[in-house]
């Protein structure tokens, strides 16, 4: 039976999210209206395909603490390709989208090509730019949003809200269902008096247990207008609770085109 369990997850893995999204679930309407609200609020009336954001970025991890530059793209399909130049060398990552599903790369200073694990590409490729992370969660018709109310993190009074894919249906075991509804959580912190988000968090999980939670939390800062568009031009991200990655931006570009081509390992 358990054999049987993990073919199944095997198997879901390969089904590309555009099929997964046509299944409906329910959403907590008081949060689905909180999350829209919070999109309009970043996006404006903007349409969104593509963004291409150059900064600087500070790396910690362990005794290593270094700064460089910063290059992140995204599409509004997924594709996520972030470069980062420091010292040490060449750091990158990359997502993109095939028959297959989605598919993840990482590639340090050896230029040595290693894939993503499956179960830590369930969470939203596009966690530097809020506005296509909510973006997808208001156009998917299988996401469920919740909100769980008011508190303070940080200092700053927020509106919580909880958001994850759904995959139930009469051939998905309830066991493989709860998990991948898991793998796929994120919790969202919007400042209660802009709505504009200030942390998104979720967790990530070592390549060889998907059961094993690791928190991660990206926080954001220094929001500007860039043509319409709130965008964070101070992003930190946390894994265990400490800081391992602090970018400060200084432009932003959306819309120029960019392909999936872009997206690719190198």
């Amino acid at each position: 039976m358990r054999s049987a369990r993990y073919a199944w997850l095997f198997c879901l893995f390969l089904v590309p999210f555009p099929i997964w999204a046509q299944q409906t679930a329910p959403t907590t309407a008081q949060g689905a209206v909180i999350l829209q609200r919070a999109f309009g609020v970043l996006a404006g009336s903007a349409s969104l395909a593509d963004v291409t954001l150059t900064g600087t970025a500070r790396r910690i991890a362990g005794s290593d603490d270094e700064t460089g530059t910063a290059v992140l793209k995204a599409l509004a399909t997924g594709e996520v390709r972030m470069d980062f130049g420091f010292p040490s060398g060449q750091r990158s990552e990359a997502r993109t989208n095939s028959a297959n599903g989605a598919a993840g790369t990482w590639t340090g200073p050896d230029g040595k090509v290693h894939p993503q694990s499956q179960h830590n590409l369930m969470t939203d490729s596009s966690w530097f730019f809020p506005a296509l992370v909510l973006g997808r969660l208001v156009s998917s018709k299988n996401s469920s949003v919740s909100l769980l109310g008011q508190e303070t993190r940080d200092g700053i009074s927020v509106v919580h809200l909880t958001a994850s894919q759904q995959f139930s249906g009469p051939d998905v075991p309830a066991d493989i269902s709860t998990l991948m509804q898991h793998l796929s959580q994120i919790e969202i912190f919007l400042d209660s008096s802009t709505q504009l988000p200030v942390v998104l968090a979720f967790n990530q999980h070592p390549d060889n247990d998907a059961g094993l939670d690791i928190p991660a939390e990206v926080r954001f800062s220094d929001y500007r207008a860039v043509n319409g568009v709130q965008i964070a031009f101070h992003i930190q991200r946390y894994l265990n609770n400490s800081l391992i990655l602090d970018i400060q931006l200084h432009t932003a570009t959306m819309n120029s085109g960019l392909t999936a081509g872009a997206f690719t390992a190198q």
